[in-house]
Order: C-alpha cells, then structure tokens, then sequence
C-alpha cells in the first residue's frame, strides 16, 4: 500500500495534504477484495454469479436461482403454469444469506417460453422479472413485460472468438441502435450491422461505442433507467443479433465497448430491481439515500457485498457472454458523491476528500476495473466524471482506481458556451486553448466537441446552433447562404481543433460526422410517440446535391490524418502562437503544424510565427473545395521558414496566408508524405 500511494503522491504532489484520506481508501479497496474473495480466489472468479444465479440448463435439469433474503416464498410463474401459483413450482430456502432454488426436469421448459417470479413478504407480495434473467421481452399489446427462456437449439458460434483489436488511441463512434436507421421506427441489431457497421468504418473510426444495451423499460431514457442487468435490450433483437452485430464489428478490426449503467436504477418494481423482496433496501440504500429524485431512480448501496457481487458479476457477464471490449462507465459523478453532483462546482480539491465522497462507490468502481482488466487484459474502460476526481484513470498498482481514460467533459460544455453566448469575432482563444489543453496529465483523457448529450431535444447540435434554421432550407450544394458558410466553415475548425488537441483519444456521435440537422427526441406523449427525431437521415449524406457529404469527407480525412501521424499517441500539443485579436491559434503536434484563424471577417497574409526550421507542405486544409470550401489556398504549395534575428537569437518563422475560418495542416517535407 505504501509503494501505491508514493506512486500517486509522485504523480500529483498537490494531494499530499490528504495523503491519510488516500492512504485509507487504498486499504479500503484491498480490505474489500480480501473480504469478497476470502483470499481463495481471484476477483474475477468471484465476479462469476451469473453463473450460479439466473436460469440454467445444466445435467439435463433446469436450475433457477435468485436472491431474495426478505422473501417468505417464490413460485416460477409462466405458460407452462398457466400464470397461476403452483406447489411444483415452488422455489427452495436454501440458506439464510436468502438464495432460493428450484430444479426442473429438462422437458418442463423450453426455448422462447415466457416466465416470470411471484414474491411473498412479510405483509405482501409481487410478480417480478428475476434479477439475472438474459432476456425480457415486452408484449406489444399489454405492454407487460416477462423473462424468456433463451436456450437456442443452435448458439451462436463466433467467428472471430480470439479478437484483441488494435491498442492504438481510440476514435470512437457513440452509436444507438434503435435511432440509427432512416425510417422513423426502432432499429434492430441485424439493421445496425448491414447498414451502420460499413459507415463506422469507411469514417475510419476504430472503436465503437453502443448505447442503450442494457435492457430498459422506457425507450426514452436513453437505455440510463436499466431494468435488466444481464439482459441485451430485445427490442433491438435477439441476442444472437447482437453477438452477430459485435462479431462483425470485430471481423472489420473494429473494437466495440459498451455503455454499462452501474450508477442507479430504474424504480420500478415489476420490471427493476427496486422492492424486489418487499424491501426498498435489498439492492439499495434504505430512506432517501436510495433514492436518486432528479434522475427517479434508485441507489445503489456499494458497501453490500451481494450488491458488490451483481456488479462485478455483470462486468464479466457482457465480456464473456457478448465478448465486448469494455465500458464506458455512465453517471459516476453520481455514484462518487452523495450530493451526487447536483449543482455542485468542483473548484478545490477538498471537494474530492470531505464526507460528500461515497468510498464505497469508489472501492466498487476499483473493483470493477481490477475484474475487467483480470478477464479482458487488453479492455477498455472509460470514466465519465464531470468532477475531476484525481486517480480514476491512474492504475490501481499506482494508487489509482483503474481506468484507462476519463472524458474530458469540460470541452463540450466550453463549446457550448462559445457558440451559444459569444460571437466568434469575440472568442478568447487563450481561454479555448487552455480549455481545450487542461486536464490531468498524468490521466488518459477522451475528447469530443459534442456527445449524445449536446443534441438531446432541449439543447442543440453545434452545427444547428451555428447555422440556425439556415439548414432547412439553404444545404444545397449551389446555394451560398451566408449562415450556413459560416457554420460549416467553424465546426470543420471545432471539430480538428479538438481532435488535435486531444489527450489521448476522441468520441463522435453518430450522424455529428456529416452535421446532421436534427435534435434527439425520443417518442413519448409529449410528441404522439413520434420517432421523427429518433432516426438518423442518411439519405442527406448519401445525396451529392447536399453539402452534408462535404463535412462527411473532411471528418474521414480527419480521422486518416489522425491514425496516419498517430497524432494521439505521443505527447500533447506545443503551442507556437495565440492571438486573441488575430483569432490565431497555431501549435506542433506529432510532427504537424496546425494553425487556425478563427476569425469571421479578417484574412491573414504572410502570418509569422516561430517553429522547428525547415521546408513544410500542406496536408489538409477545410477551405478545400471538397470540404465545401473557398478554394483560397494552393494545396500544392511549399512553405519554408525564414531565418529572423533577435538580439544575439535566430529564430526560424513560418509565413503562412491563412483565410477566414480556415484551419491550415502542415507537414515536414523532409519527411516521406504520408499524405492519401
């Protein structure tokens, strides 16, 4: 423990003043895993109770088992018992830790076949969807939900069972499969995989990252209200769908992570887990702990070892079940902190060690990354913490909790501000910078101009906030609408400027490639349960007559450039000019000169700025006439810096013409070309 803390001490000296507080939650986390594995086992064979609990199909007899301490009885309700309580389908006490248990001959059930469990407590009782159950399905008439059976007569056999991926810096796709079709319906895995799948990787993504897997009750949360933990949401399909889907994705190179929803609960009690013994405390906090008001949902109480093992259980189960290749970790700030967030500004780092910190929460996502990490050695898990909470993403050998990157959430939201509440003629582009820069160095961080989030009904897409009702009717290829010049011009800037800036990786939310037009909104009452805004136009990309396709290609060379350089993989950006008055901002990177002039109206000839001396060419340029561009620079020109004197100093200064709105990406020539 003593060789941990050094080592996170070492990476950030500015925790030293809570070096005890530190030191206890190490103790803590090991404390917990010796307490869980009884020092007999690893964690990750701990974490395997989807193995135990659930339906199974073992020594030709179906096994089913649940948890329910507060239960007095079970019965397994269903076609085959006519939904009726019967002495046959009773289910056994078998301890007093309150696991029950029934054992069936093979030919009392079969594959497809609908159940569900009826408990009794003290005082009551209730139908309830078992807490392991792999697959539920929802009557489209009575809208009741039950468990299924799933046992195929042919399980789906994997094609590539072995799949690793590459471990260069993620470009992720944040992708959902119900809104990622044309028609306004839900979409399905096997549609996902035809028509999506092929876009992912003509983009040049390398990572995707799926939404809403889980299976939920309400299509409008997003898939964040989780019923079923170990369940593939089946309104996109079956499970066999979804292992073709990733699959696929792997058969392309293409690594698939997963967002898993270990934050809260939804609170219902038929389909959740919320009240499933009787007791609001089986799964959660007891009072208003347990309780999450502005989400409606339920809290998890981390320091509970049966709740430790559901969790842990459910980490593995998607890695071994679907062979996924790791979480993004929704709503940890929500878990981290019994304020959960709310309203709550993270300026000090006292706010990370006062008695709002929840260490169980924190133990618990330790926890989680140790047993990922053990069964996937090459998986990816992703943080996202709006807090800044210092060692989530620093290894747990070196005092951390274990993530391999964090999002730096503070990008999007400065994007955000930028465009909404300032004009671009005004933009500080030392703030941009430094926001675009600032973030924990000793931590792998994930960037992005805009996620789902940016574009939920409510809020906008930043090319719809920068171009306005404009895109209705002025996207055409020959229609030179000053509005929409404008917006394309900034986001192809906003969007390389974040990219090139980035820690260590970068996310795109499906459709945001082409700047697609559209807010989210998903049906409800509030709309009639329309799907219009629940789908992705494809057809506005896929049509030459739009300028969508220009975006489209400038963010696939963008993403080339990207992996070609390997712009991620080494050190951060060095900056070589920032000029507010200007709307300049040129740095180095991997190599690379950027340089940006933001500016709306004021075209720069013979800008001078110091760098590395030498002979450079331009490799990408968003005033490109493919990129829906001016045409204002030769692509094929030269650039050689000139040597100036100061004082007794040479320094070697570049003089570039750089157009409004335009981004400039230089490269050595004395290098090969890399350029496609």
């Amino acid at each position: 423990m003593k060789e941990k803390l050094k080592r996170l001490l070492e990476k950030d000296p500015l925790l030293k003043p809570y070096e005890k507080i530190l030191a206890r939650r190490i103790e803590k986390i090991q404390n917990m895993e010796n307490r869980l594995t009884q020092r007999k086992m690893s964690l990750a064979d701990f974490a395997s109770g989807h193995e135990y609990f659930g339906i199974h199909f073992r020594d030709n007899h179906w096994i089913i088992r649940e948890w329910a301490p507060n239960a007095t009885a079970i019965y397994l309700l269903g076609e085959f018992t006519g939904w009726r309580e019967t002495p046959s389908f009773s289910l056994n006490r078998l301890d007093n830790e309150g696991v029950w248990e029934i054992r069936l001959p093979a030919d009392t059930l079969s594959h497809g076949q609908l159940y569900r469990l009826r408990i009794h407590w003290p005082g009551g009782s209730g139908d309830r969807i078992p807490a392991y159950t792999r697959r539920v399905l929802q009557d489209p008439d009575t809208l009741i939900f039950n468990a299924q059976v799933w046992f195929p007569p042919k399980p789906y056999q994997w094609k590539y069972p072995d799949f690793i991926g590459s471990q260069d810096p993620p470009l992720i796709y944040e992708a959902h499969v119900g809104m990622a079709q044309e028609e306004e319906k839900i979409g399905t895995y096997d549609e996902f995989t035809e028509n999506i799948l092929p876009r992912i990787i003509k983009a040049g993504y390398n990572t995707l990252q799926l939404m809403a897997v889980q299976e939920h009750p309400y299509y409008g949360s997003f898939g964040y209200h989780v019923s079923s933990f170990f369940a593939a949401t089946s309104r996109f399909g079956t499970p066999c769908a979804l292992k073709r889907l990733i699959d696929t994705a792997h058969g392309y190179g293409l690594r698939v992570i997963m967002d898993i929803v270990h934050s809260h609960a939804v609170s219902n009690e038929v389909e959740g887990l919320s009240r499933f013994d009787g007791t609001p405390y089986q799964y959660f906090h007891d009072g208003p702990r347990g309780r999450h008001d502005a989400w409606d949902s339920r809290c998890f109480d981390y320091g509970k070892y049966q709740v430790l093992h559901f969790l842990l259980s459910n980490c593995r189960f998607w890695l071994d079940e679907y062979r996924v290749d790791g979480f993004r970790f929704d709503g940890i700030t929500s878990m981290l902190y019994l304020h959960h967030g709310l309203g709550k500004a993270f300026t000090s780092y006292e706010h990370y060690f006062d008695e709002s910190v929840d260490e169980d929460a924190l133990t618990y996502l330790a926890l989680a990354n140790k047993v990922i990490h053990q069964v996937r050695p090459h998986a990816v898990t992703v943080a996202e913490d709006v807090s800044g909470m210092p060692g989530l993403a620093v290894p747990l050998s070196e005092g951390g909790i274990g993530f391999d990157y964090r999002f730096a959430m503070g990008v999007p939201d400065y994007w955000i501000r930028l465009t909404k509440e300032i004009r671009d003629e005004d933009w500080p582009m030392g703030d941009l910078y430094c926001e675009l820069t600032n973030r924990r160095q000793d931590e792998k961080t994930i960037s992005y101009a805009e996620s789902h989030d940016q574009a939920l009904v409510g809020d906008q897409t930043l090319i719809f906030r920068l171009i306005g009702s404009a895109m209705y009717e002025h996207m055409q290829i020959d229609d030179n609408h000053p509005a929409v010049d404008r917006g394309l011009a900034l986001i192809k800037m906003i969007r390389l400027i974040t990219l090139a800036t980035a820690g260590d990786g970068y996310l795109n939310f499906m459709g945001n490639e082409f700047g697609h037009p559209e807010w989210i909104d998903f049906p409800s009452q509030a709309n009639q349960w329309s799907y219009k805004y629940a789908r992705r136009q494809w057809h506005l990309v896929d049509d030459p007559s739009f300028k969508y396709h220009l975006l489209a290609k400038f963010d696939h060379d963008m993403i080339s450039l990207a992996k070609t350089y390997r712009l991620l993989a080494g050190t951060g950006p060095r900056l070589l000019c920032e000029h507010s008055g200007d709307k300049v901002i040129a740095f180095e990177r991997a190599g690379l000169v950027f340089a940006f002039n933001f500016h709306p109206s004021r075209s720069h000839v013979g800008y001078r700025f110091q760098t590395i001396p030498g002979k450079y060419r331009m490799i990408l340029n968003s005033d490109a006439p493919e990129y829906g561009g001016h045409g204002r620079l030769d692509p094929e020109q030269c650039h050689f810096t000139i040597a100036e004197k100061e004082n007794s100093r040479t320094r070697h200064m570049l003089s570039l013409y750089l157009p409004t709105r335009t981004v400039v990406v230089l490269e050595p020539a004395s290098l090969p070309s890399r350029k496609n």
